[in-house]
């Protein structure tokens, strides 16, 4: 399960991967998404939907490089889907393409394919089963081995076309090294898994980026052989369009999408589908919808289709049919390792995330997970944390905001930018005798509080801050600051009353002035009794100097 690996510092913690995972195999843990071995049917979903490309399919480039220098004959097992990749790109313009890499030679992975729907045909009217899927997809195998494995012996023990023609290949070149090429992730896994069939595979992208690298350029120009009727096989049918679907009593259909097959799947281990043969494929679209065809691709189901139709032929390939017992493959159960819980442990993290009934359980699925239940579960599994839970998360926030809002001293009145009330706490409410917040919200705020501020804030874009203000028509004095909030388009006032601290401070300020006065008057009095006190002096030093004076002059004229 190496070949589909996290990038870590990529990961952002969004839940798209979870989303989208059909079979829920990823986990989060430390922030970051982990990808469930023993449960992950390598469909690939995840490395489409990834928005930050954190999940990463591993190159087997250099692999093949290795095995080109080792002199043996390199050849190439080509998907099918390749007509839809590269547009206008026959067999013939592949070959020459890859011979200048160094490759002995390609050929086409549907010569496999003919071989194995006509092992199919064998197995129809010679085996007696009652119900047969098809096993050329190995995201289908691995979700019937992990998930459905009730079903295993339903899935029809043959090699897929590419360990059939690799197989095919290494008959008519006993030295040769294969090499696979095509839009899928699971196949790098078949190849891993089953060895001795594949010795490397690479996408269509390391195939392109490979020729890039070398300035190779594939020509247009598509070949016609009207035995290649198995060119079908990477489209929704495909299969059923080779096969003759003439085995009496058997109804033969096709299923795409892994949502489709699993339903089918619990059909059929339920007893509820009997004598048929199933066509199933993991990408929606079969092969030409997988997730390795390349991005630059102009994608397009009835496109894609077309020009694989028009490629095929309506015969088909000349091939020499193996033994039935040469093409045997065996599918093991795969166990999965997380245990169910028990219903009072669902129940208790149920409670845990605000859903102590069945009618509080949203299943909104924004955790990743069809239902509450099923996240519930995934908790006690240690594939989920309890905070992927966004309604959870909402509601605490909310909770917690409302809380802080509601039981703050200072008065908070938030305003849209059509100046209307939003939300106004009790300690605004007070200020302003308003009898509960139903009476204002919705309202313009000019009902409460001149607008002039708002408007002059919300033109300007400049904040005020910790202005003080008389509002007249409820006698308070408040300390005001007014918010404009761009990227939520609020405005939020906060008030603080300081109607008693200006009070205090007027009666300070009287005290103040009364003690100014009282000085005042005791300085003048003080003055003016200096003033007496002097005038008194300076009389009594005049009358002393007259009575000497008089001395003086009696005792000179004695």
């Amino acid at each position: 399960m190496d070949c589909l690996t996290l990038k870590k510092s990529n990961c952002k913690n969004c839940y798209k991967c979870i989303r989208y995972c059909p079979v829920k195999a990823i986990r989060f843990s430390g922030n970051q998404a982990h990808i469930i071995g023993n449960e992950c049917i390598l469909c690939g979903q995840c490395f489409v939907v990834c928005p930050q490309n954190a999940k990463e399919i591993v190159d087997e480039t250099e692999k093949v490089k290795v095995l080109l220098q080792s002199g043996e004959p390199v050849i190439v097992s080509l998907a099918p889907a390749f007509i839809a990749n590269y547009e206008g790109v026959g067999i013939e313009a592949m070959r020459r393409a890859a011979k200048k890499l160094g490759f002995y030679d390609i050929e086409e992975t549907a010569i496999g394919a003919t071989i194995v729907k006509t092992e199919y045909e064998r197995m129809l009217k010679e085996d007696g089963r009652d119900v047969i899927i098809s096993s050329c997809c190995h995201s289908v195998n691995l979700l019937i081995q992990k998930h459905f494995p009730a079903a295993l012996k339903y899935l029809a023990d043959v090699l897929s076309p590419m360990q059939a023609h690799c197989k095919d290949i290494k008959s008519r070149y006993p030295n040769a090294k294969t090499v696979f090429i095509g839009p899928c992730v699971a196949k790098k896994d078949e190849a891993q898994h089953y060895e001795g069939y594949v010795d490397a595979v690479l996408t269509f992208e390391e195939f392109t980026e490979w020729l890039d690298s070398e300035n190779i350029e594939l020509e247009k120009e598509v070949d016609v052989n009207d035995h290649s009727r198995a060119r079908f096989f990477p489209t929704t049918g495909g299969i059923l369009k080779t096969m003759a679907q003439d085995a009496p009593g058997y109804t033969y259909f096709a299923l795409d999408g892994v949502e489709s097959c699993m339903e089918a799947l619990e059909d059929i281990i339920n007893g509820k589908v009997h004598k048929c043969f199933i066509e199933m494929s993991a990408c929606v679209g079969s092969c030409i919808g997988g997730p390795l065809m390349e991005k630059y691709h102009d994608a397009s189901a009835v496109k894609d289709y077309l020009a694989i139709s028009k490629y095929a032929g309506e015969k088909d390939f000349d091939v020499v049919q193996p033994k039935a017992s040469t093409l045997k493959k065996r599918f093991e159960r795969i166990t999965q390792r997380y245990q169910m819980p028990s219903e009072a442990e669902i129940q208790n993290i149920l409670r845990q995330i605000g859903k102590a009934e069945p009618s509080q359980e949203l299943n909104c699925g924004s955790c990743g997970y069809n239902t509450c239940r099923d996240k519930a579960i995934a908790i006690i599994q240690g594939k989920a944390d309890i905070t992927m839970c966004l309604p959870f998360l909402k509601d605490k926030a909310e909770s917690f905001s409302g809380a802080v809002v509601d039981n703050s001293p200072n008065a908070l009145i938030v305003l849209n930018e059509s100046l209307e009330v939003q939300r106004i706490n009790a300690a605004a409410m007070e200020i302003m005798n308003i009898r509960s917040a139903s009476d204002v919200l919705g309202d313009h705020v000019i009902r409460i509080l001149d607008p002039e501020v708002f408007d002059s804030v919300l033109n300007s874009g400049r904040d005020i801050r910790a202005e003080r203000v008389y509002l007249a028509e409820y006698k308070r004095y408040v300390e005001r600051s007014v918010i404009y909030d761009k990227d939520s388009h609020l405005l939020i006032a906060i008030m603080r009353d300081i109607t008693d601290e200006q009070n205090e401070r007027k009666k300070k300020e009287n005290i103040t002035q009364q003690t100014i006065q009282v000085a005042d008057k005791v300085v003048e009095k003080q003055m003016r009794i200096v003033q007496e006190i002097a005038l008194l002096l300076g009389e009594t030093a005049a009358e002393t100097k007259i009575a000497l004076t008089k001395l003086k002059d009696s005792i000179q004229d004695e």
